[in-house]
Protein backbone atom coordinates (compact mmCIF):
# COMPACT_ATOMS: atom_id res chain seq x y z
CA UNK A 1 0.00 0.00 0.00
CA UNK A 2 1.15 3.26 -0.97
CA UNK A 3 2.43 5.30 2.08
CA UNK A 4 0.40 8.53 2.93
CA UNK A 5 1.79 11.50 4.10
CA UNK A 6 -0.31 12.54 6.95
CA UNK A 7 0.04 15.78 8.44
CA UNK A 8 -0.31 16.03 12.34
CA UNK A 9 -4.34 17.04 13.53
CA UNK A 10 -4.10 20.19 15.37
CA UNK A 11 -5.90 18.55 18.40
CA UNK A 12 -3.04 15.47 18.77
CA UNK A 13 -0.25 18.24 18.28
CA UNK A 14 -1.45 19.84 21.59
CA UNK A 15 -1.46 16.55 23.85
CA UNK A 16 1.90 15.90 22.54
CA UNK A 17 3.05 19.04 23.66
CA UNK A 18 1.06 20.01 26.92
CA UNK A 19 1.47 16.34 27.97
CA UNK A 20 -0.69 14.13 30.48
CA UNK A 21 -1.50 17.15 32.83
CA UNK A 22 -3.10 19.43 29.57
CA UNK A 23 -4.06 15.98 27.91
CA UNK A 24 -7.39 16.60 30.33
CA UNK A 25 -7.65 20.06 29.85
CA UNK A 26 -6.78 19.76 25.78
CA UNK A 27 -9.76 16.72 25.56
CA UNK A 28 -12.51 19.07 26.92
CA UNK A 29 -12.89 20.62 23.66
CA UNK A 30 -11.80 16.82 21.63
CA UNK A 31 -14.25 14.32 23.40
CA UNK A 32 -16.69 12.26 20.87
CA UNK A 33 -20.09 11.09 22.07
CA UNK A 34 -21.00 8.06 20.22
CA UNK A 35 -23.98 6.84 21.36
CA UNK A 36 -24.74 3.30 22.71
CA UNK A 37 -27.06 1.81 20.71
CA UNK A 38 -26.88 0.69 16.76
CA UNK A 39 -28.79 1.73 14.24
CA UNK A 40 -32.18 0.12 13.68
CA UNK A 41 -32.02 -2.78 10.85
CA UNK A 42 -35.55 -0.93 9.24
CA UNK A 43 -34.14 2.34 9.32
CA UNK A 44 -33.20 3.77 5.21
CA UNK A 45 -29.39 4.17 5.68
CA UNK A 46 -29.57 7.07 3.29
CA UNK A 47 -32.94 9.16 3.38
CA UNK A 48 -34.30 9.86 -0.06
CA UNK A 49 -32.95 13.23 -1.56
CA UNK A 50 -29.80 12.79 0.18
CA UNK A 51 -28.21 10.93 -2.87
CA UNK A 52 -29.40 14.24 -5.33
CA UNK A 53 -27.79 16.56 -2.54
CA UNK A 54 -24.69 14.69 -2.85
CA UNK A 55 -24.50 14.16 -7.00
CA UNK A 56 -24.98 17.69 -7.04
CA UNK A 57 -21.50 18.99 -4.30
CA UNK A 58 -19.62 16.01 -5.64
CA UNK A 59 -20.53 14.87 -9.09
CA UNK A 60 -22.64 11.83 -10.63
CA UNK A 61 -20.23 9.58 -9.39
CA UNK A 62 -20.87 10.42 -5.99
CA UNK A 63 -24.58 8.48 -6.00
CA UNK A 64 -23.31 5.42 -7.59
CA UNK A 65 -20.85 5.35 -4.74
CA UNK A 66 -23.39 6.05 -1.89
CA UNK A 67 -26.37 3.24 -3.66
CA UNK A 68 -22.86 0.95 -4.04
CA UNK A 69 -22.07 1.75 0.26
CA UNK A 70 -25.96 1.11 0.99
CA UNK A 71 -26.19 -2.32 -0.72
CA UNK A 72 -22.92 -3.15 1.33
CA UNK A 73 -24.53 -2.28 4.58
CA UNK A 74 -28.01 -4.45 3.94
CA UNK A 75 -25.82 -7.39 3.05
CA UNK A 76 -23.60 -7.79 6.01
CA UNK A 77 -25.77 -9.22 8.14
CA UNK A 78 -24.31 -12.90 8.74
CA UNK A 79 -21.32 -13.53 9.47
CA UNK A 80 -19.03 -13.07 13.02
CA UNK A 81 -18.17 -9.97 14.26
CA UNK A 82 -15.00 -10.37 13.59
CA UNK A 83 -15.94 -11.12 9.85
CA UNK A 84 -17.86 -7.96 9.90
CA UNK A 85 -14.72 -6.09 11.27
CA UNK A 86 -12.76 -7.23 8.08
CA UNK A 87 -15.38 -6.76 5.24
CA UNK A 88 -16.41 -3.06 6.68
CA UNK A 89 -12.47 -2.10 6.73
CA UNK A 90 -11.35 -3.46 3.39
CA UNK A 91 -14.18 -1.91 1.74
CA UNK A 92 -13.96 1.56 3.31
CA UNK A 93 -10.23 1.74 2.78
CA UNK A 94 -11.01 1.48 -0.99
CA UNK A 95 -11.70 5.15 -1.00
CA UNK A 96 -8.44 7.23 -1.75
CA UNK A 97 -6.60 9.27 1.53
CA UNK A 98 -6.46 12.99 0.98
CA UNK A 99 -5.51 15.96 3.67
CA UNK A 100 -7.98 18.28 4.42
CA UNK A 101 -6.54 21.05 3.25
CA UNK A 102 -6.42 19.38 -0.03
CA UNK A 103 -9.91 17.57 -0.03
CA UNK A 104 -11.89 20.53 1.58
CA UNK A 105 -9.71 23.85 1.28
CA UNK A 106 -9.46 23.41 5.67
CA UNK A 107 -6.55 22.55 8.07
CA UNK A 108 -8.98 19.89 10.21
CA UNK A 109 -12.20 18.87 9.02
CA UNK A 110 -14.32 15.72 9.99
CA UNK A 111 -16.63 14.38 6.99
CA UNK A 112 -19.89 12.82 7.78
CA UNK A 113 -19.67 9.50 6.41
CA UNK A 114 -21.75 10.04 3.48
CA UNK A 115 -19.51 13.04 2.32
CA UNK A 116 -16.69 11.27 2.93
CA UNK A 117 -17.63 8.35 0.54
CA UNK A 118 -19.78 10.19 -1.88
CA UNK A 119 -16.59 12.53 -2.26
CA UNK A 120 -14.55 9.72 -2.14
CA UNK A 121 -11.66 11.13 -0.49
CA UNK A 122 -10.76 11.43 3.60
CA UNK A 123 -8.18 11.59 6.17
CA UNK A 124 -7.22 9.19 9.06
CA UNK A 125 -10.32 10.82 11.07
CA UNK A 126 -12.63 9.98 8.42
CA UNK A 127 -11.67 6.60 7.64
CA UNK A 128 -12.30 6.31 11.80
CA UNK A 129 -15.73 8.08 11.83
CA UNK A 130 -16.87 6.07 8.80
CA UNK A 131 -16.01 2.54 9.98
CA UNK A 132 -17.71 3.59 13.05
CA UNK A 133 -20.74 4.93 11.41
CA UNK A 134 -20.92 1.41 9.17
CA UNK A 135 -20.25 -0.88 11.87
CA UNK A 136 -23.16 0.65 13.98
CA UNK A 137 -25.04 0.28 11.28
CA UNK A 138 -24.34 -3.89 10.92
CA UNK A 139 -24.52 -4.35 14.70
CA UNK A 140 -21.86 -3.91 15.90
CA UNK A 141 -22.49 -2.61 19.74
CA UNK A 142 -21.07 0.80 19.94
CA UNK A 143 -20.05 0.25 23.59
CA UNK A 144 -17.45 -2.28 21.93
CA UNK A 145 -15.82 0.42 19.91
CA UNK A 146 -13.37 3.22 20.56
CA UNK A 147 -11.49 5.72 18.76
CA UNK A 148 -7.26 6.45 19.40
CA UNK A 149 -5.08 8.43 18.81
CA UNK A 150 -1.47 6.65 18.23
CA UNK A 151 1.81 7.63 16.68
CA UNK A 152 2.52 5.47 13.85
CA UNK A 153 6.43 5.31 14.57
CA UNK A 154 7.67 4.02 11.14
CA UNK A 155 6.10 7.55 9.64
CA UNK A 156 6.28 9.90 11.86
CA UNK A 157 3.22 10.97 11.74
CA UNK A 158 0.27 11.35 14.22
CA UNK A 159 -2.51 8.89 12.98
CA UNK A 160 -6.06 7.88 14.16
CA UNK A 161 -7.73 4.16 13.84
CA UNK A 162 -10.46 2.38 15.40
CA UNK A 163 -10.51 -0.16 18.56
CA UNK A 164 -13.07 -3.18 18.59
CA UNK A 165 -12.87 -4.51 22.29
CA UNK A 166 -15.69 -7.73 22.14
CA UNK A 167 -14.97 -7.89 26.20
CA UNK A 168 -13.25 -5.94 28.87
CA UNK A 169 -9.42 -7.34 29.60
CA UNK A 170 -9.29 -8.65 25.86
CA UNK A 171 -6.83 -7.33 23.35
CA UNK A 172 -8.62 -4.84 21.02
CA UNK A 173 -8.59 -5.76 17.25
CA UNK A 174 -7.09 -2.52 15.30
CA UNK A 175 -8.96 -1.31 12.30
CA UNK A 176 -6.63 0.78 10.05
CA UNK A 177 -6.76 2.84 6.73
CA UNK A 178 -3.26 1.79 6.48
CA UNK A 179 -3.82 -1.64 5.96
CA UNK A 180 -6.51 -4.62 4.89
CA UNK A 181 -5.53 -6.20 7.75
CA UNK A 182 -7.53 -6.18 11.08
CA UNK A 183 -4.90 -7.50 14.18
CA UNK A 184 -4.77 -6.94 17.16
CA UNK A 185 -3.50 -4.39 18.99
CA UNK A 186 -0.49 -6.33 20.70
CA UNK A 187 0.81 -7.23 17.18
CA UNK A 188 1.21 -3.63 15.88
CA UNK A 189 4.26 -3.23 16.99
CA UNK A 190 3.93 -0.08 14.57
CA UNK A 191 1.65 2.32 16.36
CA UNK A 192 2.47 4.18 19.80
CA UNK A 193 -1.16 4.48 21.72
CA UNK A 194 -1.89 8.33 23.15
CA UNK A 195 -5.07 7.69 23.99
CA UNK A 196 -8.40 6.51 23.29
CA UNK A 197 -12.17 7.35 23.52
CA UNK A 198 -15.81 6.95 23.05
CA UNK A 199 -18.72 7.74 24.67
CA UNK A 200 -18.00 6.63 27.87
CA UNK A 201 -14.93 8.64 28.29
CA UNK A 202 -11.41 9.07 27.64
CA UNK A 203 -8.51 6.49 28.30
CA UNK A 204 -4.82 6.61 28.88
CA UNK A 205 -2.93 3.34 28.37
CA UNK A 206 -5.75 2.31 25.99
CA UNK A 207 -4.12 -1.03 24.77
CA UNK A 208 -3.55 -2.33 28.54
CA UNK A 209 -6.10 -4.87 30.10
CA UNK A 210 -7.35 -2.15 32.23
CA UNK A 211 -6.43 1.35 30.68
CA UNK A 212 -6.78 4.25 32.80
CA UNK A 213 -10.12 6.37 32.68
CA UNK A 214 -9.24 10.29 32.95
CA UNK A 215 -12.43 11.13 32.12
CA UNK A 216 -15.93 11.22 31.51
CA UNK A 217 -17.06 13.21 29.04
CA UNK A 218 -19.37 14.64 26.45
CA UNK A 219 -19.50 17.40 23.99
CA UNK A 220 -16.48 18.88 21.55
CA UNK A 221 -17.25 21.55 19.18
CA UNK A 222 -16.23 19.23 16.12
CA UNK A 223 -17.89 16.89 17.37
CA UNK A 224 -21.15 18.93 17.52
CA UNK A 225 -20.34 20.19 13.99
CA UNK A 226 -20.58 16.77 13.00
CA UNK A 227 -23.58 16.11 14.43
CA UNK A 228 -25.19 18.94 13.10
CA UNK A 229 -24.06 18.14 9.72
CA UNK A 230 -25.43 14.79 9.89
CA UNK A 231 -28.79 15.88 11.65
CA UNK A 232 -29.06 18.05 8.22
CA UNK A 233 -28.62 14.68 5.94
CA UNK A 234 -31.01 13.21 7.80
CA UNK A 235 -28.60 10.84 9.43
CA UNK A 236 -26.92 10.74 13.12
CA UNK A 237 -24.47 8.50 15.22
CA UNK A 238 -26.22 6.93 17.70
Amino acid sequence: MQVRNQSLPRSFRSVVLLGTRSLLLATFTLGLLFAAEAMPANTPLIPPGLVGQMEARFGSGAGRHLQHWDRFIRVQTGGSAQQRLKRVNRYLNRVPFVEDTAHWGVEDYWATPVEFVASQGGDCEDFVIAKLFTLQAVEIPPAQLRLMYVNALERNQAHMVLLYTPAPGVVPLVLDNLTNTVAPADQRKDLEPVYSFNSAGIWLQPLSAQPQQVRDYSGSLMWEDLRRRLRSEGLDIY
